[in-house]
């Protein structure tokens, strides 16, 4: 059966209903959260919006209590689950193009959460939507759960498995193909302390997840002219500033990426850091730029390369400092062969020794997710992947991201991001400014995604 054929018959109500669900800026506010709606009011409207969409295509759907929904096909005992979500990251600056206008240019489409997740959510319903119109009899129950909070902490599938029912076994349509089968840990912590600083005020970033592409820092006295100009050309990296009437405001350019691959952008904060230490010969933000300045965590002494996941990363998420007073969020990922523990206690050691001004707390923390690549999910998985793309190269992956495959047993991640389809230089990456997904991209994730579930739900597969 040709599926690829098959999903191009349905492109044109793809991205009908894509440019609607990229039209919602469904980011959380819990400071309008209602009973009904405990992410805020527009992330509720994505919800009704998708919720309204399956029931209009007649499948079964059920509300759980506004945290997540389920569109689902069948009532066979066994069940087969897809799980994306309707929530987005922040906006960010530098865009080109409206980030909720779901503008097509050069084959793609436009807008925050296209690729991450409402793109991948509507290839893998309508991969559904393609099996029911095939009218074959499966053996599994289908369903695709859609959850409200996977981008701040995952709440609502702490919720859903409470209260909703749990699939036998599945994938996760928001990363990479052809399937990954491991995820590393996520560790947040934050860093404090007082301490003298030429530092007046610093405040950076929203989410630990997201590298600082643009960060400031307000510093007492005159600007240091010469000194930034040195720091900007040996660090390949732009900056301005601002003279005030006691004080200067240094603007630092860098690059937003996502924190699970830190290395796609420049932390604009860190470099903040360290041009105040060596400019103003600042002792605190010397201190803090010798333990941040790796994303491997090499000035926190808990740098490690693993044999399945490689390298531990980390990242300077949030920055708030006045008054003497240092609060930064840290992001770390960490492969499966070390632990928790581990890195707590390295960098609680390390504070301890080279900055005993600096104290750290966990804020949260998810175990690594880790499948057996030779199960006969991954295994099929892979095999149809290959099958649609025609890709016989690229491996099974892991990775530093955390998706909703780590709150389900047996689920893995799988797409819709394609190893040998790279982005162009105009369109963005998730968490990314000008962020896009390729209209070709999303044809073939819904072939492959459809292809998957006939493999795996389908009695005569």
């Amino acid at each position: 059966m040709d599926f690829l054929t098959l999903a191009r018959n349905y492109q044109n109500q793809m991205i009908k209903d894509l440019q609607e669900l990229i039209a919602i800026p469904s980011l959380s506010d819990e400071t309008k959260a209602t009973p009904t709606a405990p992410f805020g009011p527009k992330i509720r409207e994505a919800l009704d919006w998708m919720l309204n969409k399956g029931s209009a295509d007649g499948f079964d759907t059920l509300d759980v209590d506004g945290y997540a929904g389920v569109i689902s096909l069948g009532h066979q005992a066994e069940s087969l689950g897809m799980l994306g979500h309707l929530d987005i990251v922040p906006i960010g600056e530098g865009w080109s193009v409206d980030p909720f206008g779901g503008q097509i240019k050069d084959g793609f489409i436009f807008g925050r959460g296209s690729g991450d997740d409402k793109g991948p959510t509507i290839a893998a319903y309508y991969a559904m939507k393609i099996i029911r119109d095939l009218n074959i009899d499966l053996n599994k129950k289908l369903m695709l759960i859609v959850g409200c909070d996977e981008e701040t902490g995952m709440r609502c599938m702490k919720h859903y498995i409470e209260v909703g029912p749990i699939p036998d076994m599945g994938f996760v349509p928001d990363a990479e193909f052809p399937v990954i089968y491991g995820e590393k840990g996520i560790l947040v912590m934050k860093l404090s302390g007082k301490k003298h600083t030429v530092i007046k005020q610093m405040r950076a970033g929203e989410r630990p997840n997201i590298v600082l592409g643009k960060c400031s820092v307000e510093v007492f006295g005159k600007p240091k002219e010469d000194e930034l100009r040195l720091f900007c050309r040996s660090h390949r990296i732009k900056a301005s500033y601002k003279y005030l009437t006691d004080s200067t405001i240094y603007t630092f350019e860098g690059k937003y990426s996502h924190a699970s691959t830190p290395q796609k952008g420049q932390n604009a904060a860190v470099y903040a850091l360290n041009f105040v230490a060596a400019a103003y010969q600042d002792e605190a933000a010397a201190d803090l730029s010798r333990l941040l300045y790796s994303y491997h965590g090499t000035g926190l002494n808990i740098e490690f390369d693993g044999a399945h996941m490689r390298n531990l990363t980390m990242n300077l998420g949030i920055v708030h400092i006045t008054n003497t007073q240092f609060d930064l969020t840290l992001d770390i990922r960490y492969p499966n062969d070390v632990d928790f523990d581990f890195c707590r206690k390295n960098i609680e050691q390390t504070l301890k020794n080279d900055a005993s001004w600096v104290s750290a707390s966990v804020i949260a923390h998810k175990e690594p997710l880790f499948v057996d690549p030779n199960s006969e999910l991954v295994k099929t998985l892979h095999d149809v992947y290959r099958e649609v793309s025609g890709d016989d190269f690229t491996p099974l992956k892991t990775m530093g991201g955390g998706t909703y495959a780590r709150t389900l047993p047996n689920f893995v991640a799988y797409g819709m991001a394609f190893p040998l389809r790279k982005l162009p230089d105009f369109a963005g990456d998730a968490h990314q400014k000008d962020e896009a997904i390729e209209i070709e991209s999303l044809i073939m994730a819904t072939a492959i995604y459809a292809k998957a579930i006939y493999k795996l739900a389908y009695e005569n597969a």
